[in-house]
């Protein structure tokens, strides 16, 4: 088979990899060849939790979720519109020391341009028929926060990028990637691939392949747990997502009456081809714990089913987007600290724009510097991930 050329080889095909191939053919750029050795979506982004929220802890996150929530309600509106939801998005806490640091970032939220209120303890049990809140401090509500289905617009993006002539490569094993002057080579069973620019899109796999290429980068993968449940009553309309940052427990509403449920998120490193797939027994024991103290009209939910992904974190908490120091030709789009499904769409567009425009172009860099790779160059590549759904104080992360 002879090789295929292209301008962008896209390395991963996930959210990330797939708004990047779709944001490229809308900026004229190609060939765009995006590969992946599973499916659209076989990783994290299958099994994320779907939670849009601008409750975020910079104007950088906060500007790149809006515009990916965005991009969401009109893909989803053009091709399915069950894959959106704006719900809304509620957070809550007893105890006094949080609540004075979520009363804090409604400022902060609402000079960025957030749709965000405080909420008391009888809205919460308005929204929420099956849960207690007589004990909660201090609470918000994000109203335009949303639910989508990861895997629904992963496949979104990839049949509109197929159709503006991107090259989706599924189901062959990686055998080498080798770079030189002239670009990249991409050792395939079926014969080579060559691109002029290569994308590490490849979430909890970046790490392996920026390594193997000789440009590691400080990345750690990590394992997070969700759960579906089924209430023995099923709830009649879209709720709020909801998160009790006393023990760090989210929930959204699901299909069919159920509910996602999470995060069994640890903080070691995971091994994204050896890591166990199904929840484990002390996560779902604190999620039936959770459900007793601060959902009782929930507790007797049926376990439908748990499951574990990889997710990808940063020494800072903040993604690497951009070229990766000192190999020409070579870019990241990884570490998104298990918020790639929020950021996907917006962070593709500025990656595209400057595979677009160049790495020269001020416009298209300024709009990456936060998360400009370069920033974290000679930094350990091992270390202990700290993600987490959790409350953040500017970009500092207090809890």
């Amino acid at each position: 088979m002879p090789a295929v050329e292209a301008d962008v080889l896209v390395l991963g095909a996930g959210i990330s990899g797939c708004a990047l191939a779709y944001h490229l053919a809308r900026r004229g750029v190609g060939p765009v060849v995006v590969y992946d050795p599973r499916t659209p979506a076989a990783g994290a982004s299958g099994r994320a939790a779907g939670i849009v929220t601008e409750q975020l802890w910079n104007r950088w996150d906060v500007e790149v979720t809006r515009e990916s929530h965005r991009e969401y309600a009109a893909l989803a509106q053009e091709g399915d519109p069950s894959a959106y939801v704006r719900n809304g998005f509620a957070r809550w806490t007893r105890s006094p020391e949080v609540a004075r640091v979520l009363e804090e970032s409604l400022e902060r939220l609402r000079g960025w341009g957030v749709r965000v209120d405080e909420a008391t303890a009888p809205d919460l049990a308005r929204w929420f028929p099956a849960g207690r809140f007589d004990d909660v401090a201090a609470a918000v509500i994000g109203h335009d926060d949303a639910c989508v289905t990861p895997s629904a617009l992963t496949t979104l993006y990839a049949e509109r990028a197929r159709q503006s002539g991107v090259v989706f490569d599924f189901g062959q094993p990686m055998r080498s990637l080798a770079l030189s002057s002239d670009g990249a080579v991409l050792g395939l069973d079926a014969g080579p691939r060559r691109a002029r620019r290569v994308v590490v899109a490849a979430g909890a796999w970046s790490k392996a392949l920026l390594a193997a290429a000789g440009h590691p980068l400080p990345l750690v993968p990590y394992r997070t747990q969700a759960a579906l449940l089924r209430p023995s009553t099923a709830w009649k309309e879209a709720f709020p997502s909801g998160h009790d940052l006393d023990t760090d427990v989210y929930l959204r509403p699901e299909a069919n009456g159920r509910i996602l449920a999470g995060d069994g998120t640890e903080h070691v490193e995971a091994d994204p081809e050896r890591f166990v797939p199904g929840g484990d027994e002390a996560f779902v024991q604190h999620l039936a714990t959770s459900l007793q103290e601060r959902f009782p009209g929930w507790s007797d939910s049926e376990l439908v089913s748990s499951w574990a992904g990889v997710c990808t974190a940063t020494p800072d908490r903040r993604p690497l987007v951009g070229p990766v120091p000192g190999a020409p030709g070579l870019y990241v789009m990884a570490g998104f600290n298990g918020f790639g499904l929020m950021r996907a769409g917006g962070t593709a567009r500025r990656l595209a724009d400057l595979l677009a425009d160049g790495e020269r172009s001020p416009g298209p860099r300024a709009a990456l510097e936060p998360v400009w790779p370069a920033r974290l160059a000679g930094a350990p590549t091992r270390f202990t991930p700290k993600p987490g759904f959790t409350l953040e104080a500017g970009d500092d992360p207090r809890f």
